[in-house]
């Protein structure tokens, strides 16, 4: 299944996007993509309410807004420096376990809304990530259960304002967690639609040059891995997002360094999971 919410911002509904690509509201269903519909599995019910409901859900025109595909979360854990090229590009040393770091879940936007350049910020990056969304309250679970603890992988550009981030006493969190910094979609596939995470091809390009392609194959520490290894530390809720890391090409890699400027246009995508496009534009008061 396909989950995708849609509408004006603030005003979104649920709706489903089909096998055909048709998208219905199935707001009739009475539950939004959240910590309880996550954590009562909402997916199976919804499932089966469309068995005896789908003919009757409106459809949702190609043109409509799509905004994120799950309300907003208790929080987003990013994963750093999770690709070998791209802790070597860096820079750094490839990690003994897993670096973890916090990004505010008010960043959050639709696939397609504009990114906002931040009031300060002239180092703004971009980063292609594969996000996994928790289905099932996690907490010390083991590696060969994590899995169980997964509803569903969605599309994430981990947008990064390098000299917030690298510049400011080392607190990542705050080059993460601008606003608009955390584009999501268009849709959250299910784990069933979703074979090997851990194998998928995910690329980004920039005002249409190709500056990461890679596969997820290349993690450091792979889905089963992080999903165990945070559950050691923190309770992860129903709907909370993980963000498993960004392969090779990111603008802070680059001699010189490249870094996002307004008009600028990031396409990008993850196998099986869509496309997403975001414009930039600077900030304004």
């Amino acid at each position: 299944m396909k989950l995708i919410r849609f509408g004006a911002v603030g005003e979104e509904k649920p709706g489903v996007q089909l096998a055909n690509g048709t998208r219905i509201d199935v707001s009739s269903f009475r539950s939004d993509y959240n910590e309880d519909f996550f954590g009562n599995d909402g997916i199976e019910k919804l499932s089966e309410w469309l068995k005896t409901n789908q003919e009757s859900c409106p459809k949702v025109d190609d043109d409509v807004r799509l905004g994120p595909p799950l309300t907003r979360p208790s929080k987003i854990i990013c994963v750093g420096l999770n690709y070998a090229l791209h802790a070597a590009e860096s820079g750094m040393e490839i990690p003994k376990e897993p670096v973890i770091f916090f990004k505010a879940t008010s960043s959050i936007i639709g696939p397609n809304d504009d990114v906002i350049i931040p009031k300060g910020g002239d180092k703004t990056d971009w980063e292609v990530e594969l996000a996994v969304v928790i289905g099932k309250k996690a907490s010390y679970v083991s590696e060969e259960n994590a899995l169980n603890h997964v509803a569903g992988y969605v599309l994430h550009n981990d947008i990064s304002e390098r000299g917030f981030q690298l510049e400011r006493y080392g607190q990542w969190v705050k080059g993460k967690s601008c606003d608009t910094f955390a584009p999501l979609g268009p849709f959250i596939a299910s784990a069933d639609e979703v074979q090997d995470p851990n194998n998928l091809n995910l690329w980004l390009k920039l005002n249409g040059e190709v500056l990461q392609h890679s596969s997820t194959s290349d993690f450091i520490f792979n889905i089963q891995q992080v999903v165990s290894y945070l559950s050691q530390f923190m309770t992860l809720l129903p709907g909370d997002i993980i963000s498993t890391g960004t392969p090779s090409g990111v603008g802070f890699g680059f001699t010189p360094q490249r870094y996002l400027k307004e008009g600028d246009i990031m396409e990008l995508g993850i196998e099986g999971l869509g496309v997403s496009r975001q414009v930039c534009k600077s900030y304004k008061k």
